[in-house]
């Protein structure tokens, strides 16, 4: 059932993920690291990148829902890479929206049921009818520095 309502979840996981500034863990440990993500196949440079990074299986890809995640917004461009500072150690996954009108949502068309901004997923995690499970885009993280690509896709 969770599937069905991909854009939905989108629009609502990362309307509200960012105003610009990352949200980072106050008081990270000796133990935390970064997680340097590389954004590739961005139709265009118009707008920006809103991301999340959640251990919450239960609320990915809402990342919103999760206070302890960790989100920000970057501006769209040829290279873009995005960090994120202040990761424990943990299994995470990412969630991507290229919000190319800036106006803090995940725009649909035919009827709210088909993206028409592009997103992506940690693992380059597989989108059927919905977005991917958790797993599907987990990745381990045992601190220090983690570099990772996601590639943006579109359906329209």
């Amino acid at each position: 059932m969770r599937r069905a309502v991909f854009c939905g979840a989108m629009a609502i996981g990362l309307s509200a993920s960012g105003t610009g500034i990352a949200q980072e863990a106050a008081g990270a440990s000796s133990s935390s690291g970064k997680v340097v993500i590389a954004i590739t196949n961005l139709r265009n440079t118009k707008g920006v990148i809103r991301a999340c990074m959640t251990t919450n299986p239960n609320i990915f890809p809402r990342c919103r829902e999760d206070p302890a995640s960790h989100r920000t917004v970057v501006d769209a461009g040829e290279n873009v890479t995005l960090t994120f500072d202040g990761v424990e150690p943990g299994r995470y996954s990412v969630a991507l929206l290229h919000d190319e009108n800036d106006n803090g949502k995940a725009d649909r068309a035919f009827l709210g049921m088909m993206p028409k901004e592009g997103f992506g997923f940690s693992q380059d995690a597989p989108v059927r009818m919905g977005p991917p499970s958790f797993e599907d885009a987990a990745f381990d993280f045992a601190g220090g520095e983690a570099q990772l690509s996601i590639r943006m896709r579109y359906m329209l």
